[in-house]
């Protein structure tokens, strides 16, 4: 089997996890986070969709991390990414930075919003 290391452009992968943190490109970032193409920053939660928003126009999908469980995503959460043209998918926090990972190698426009596990 032929191993390749794999280059991220100017994006940032996440590095690791914890109980209240996230590493990404090797900087600890505490509590809620959104990774987004312009970068690393705090995210609101829920109520938050503005942040979010403001990257549509540079995202295919937008992976949403709920944390240590998957749960539903708020219905006027998702509209209001939905009506914006943002494709979101949820998931557990850990399998969101996993997933995330791997299309971020792929080249693939994503962003990752997260809830610590």
């Amino acid at each position: 089997m032929r191993m390749n290391e794999i280059q991220y452009t100017d994006a940032l992968p996440i590095d690791g996890y914890g109980p209240g943190f996230f590493r990404i490109g090797g900087t600890a970032h505490q509590g809620m986070i959104a990774i987004l193409p312009g970068g690393v920053g705090p995210w609101g939660g829920f109520d938050d969709t503005e942040t979010l928003i403001a990257a549509a126009e540079d995202l295919d999908v937008l992976f949403i991390g709920t944390g240590k469980e998957i749960t539903h995503l708020p219905s006027p959460f998702r509209t209001a990414l939905e009506e914006a043209g943002v494709g979101v998918e949820s998931m557990a926090s850990p399998a969101a930075c996993r997933t995330y990972n791997v299309l971020l190698s792929e080249g693939r426009r994503v962003g990752l919003a997260l809830m610590p596990v």
